[in-house]
């Protein structure tokens, strides 16, 4: 029997957030203090990552105690900075002998363009995130690394609308996976349960939505860059038995589920990118791991969507009559 969960009841998971709404910028973390086998599948062509290279299955570390998803494009990077300090402190992390080294990865999104750019995610607000994991918000939409998160831009802002961030997870027997996704892609987002687009890039009166990909091939001559910063950033967590090569194929068979609901994915201006974390002991078959970490992130990217509020003067989905 499958039934909806939250996806903070993963085993070993906890999920903190800290904003600066005038601003408009966030960041996210997912901590297992515990260290969670983890791969990662980066399938846009402008990401920015930290420690990404650390996760192929080759090399020598094969598990991680926290994940940074963060607004302030490169410059966001710097609130993994926080995350560090605040697992350093309480002596988690790889031993190094004179101190533990916390393995702490990475993925930001380009929302300079709304609100305040001189403000990004910095030390402080990644260990500030870290605190308010304790205490966990269950909200969706405007807050963590969907603060500043917006989609349709194809055209420029003014004709953008407001995304954010979003978590969807399941339970099936003793098997739990859920996703949390910060989604700021470049074109529009389809509902695959209906067929119907509910966001994106906006007509010209912005009371309707129009289609990206019409527009892309219209103008496929063009080479000038009329495409405004974007990426699309998220983990799948499980509490399934995984090796790290298996986390990976997770990771990889969960970008489906970017592919089912933006038009388009995985585009040169996307830095599309998905964590995969195994924190429990569960077995589980791969394949059907992966099947259903796709479809997790499909409803977590329009769980995002869906309750994001309307934030400097960004139309948001509730505000449209669709």
């Amino acid at each position: 029997m499958i039934k909806e969960i939250e996806f903070v009841e993963i085993d070993g998971i906890q999920v903190g957030h800290a904003q600066n709404l005038d601003a408009a910028t966030g960041c996210t973390v997912i901590l297992c203090e515990t260290g969670a086998t983890t791969g990662v599948d980066v399938r846009g062509g402008a990401p920015g990552t930290r420690e990404t290279d650390l996760l192929d299955p080759v090399n020598l570390v094969s598990t991680v105690h926290g994940i940074l998803l963060s607004g302030g494009s490169a410059f966001g990077l710097d609130a993994a900075g926080g995350v560090m300090s605040y697992l350093e402190e309480r002596q988690i992390g790889f031993d190094v002998q004179v101190t533990r080294v916390p393995i702490v990865c990475g993925a930001v999104l380009f929302d300079l363009l709304v609100g305040d750019h001189r403000v990004r995610p910095d030390k402080d607000m990644g260990y500030q995130a870290c605190l308010n994991a304790k205490n966990p918000d269950r909200r969706q939409g405007c807050i963590g690394a969907g603060t500043g998160a917006t989609l349709g831009k194809i055209l420029g802002m003014n004709r953008a609308m407001k995304s954010g961030l979003g978590w969807y997870a399941l339970q099936i027997g003793e098997l739990k996976i859920g996703a949390i996704v910060a989604v700021n892609c470049l074109g529009d987002v389809i509902d695959p349960l209906s067929g119907k687009k509910i966001a994106g890039l906006l007509s010209e009166d912005l009371l309707s939505i129009e289609d990206t990909e019409t527009v892309m091939i219209q103008s496929y001559a063009d080479k000038k860059n009329l495409f405004s910063g974007n990426t699309t950033i998220g983990v799948v967590a499980t509490n399934a038995s995984l090796t790290k090569a298996q986390a990976t194929k997770l990771a990889a068979m969960s970008q489906n589920g970017y592919a089912r609901t933006m038009r388009p994915a995985h585009s040169m201006v996307d830095g599309d990118t998905i964590f995969a974390m195994s924190t429990g002991s569960v077995a589980a078959d791969v394949s059907v791991v992966g099947s259903l970490g796709a479809r997790v992130m499909e409803r977590a990217v329009i769980a995002a969507v869906k309750n994001a509020t309307s934030l400097c003067g960004l139309t948001c989905f509730s505000s449209l009559i669709l």
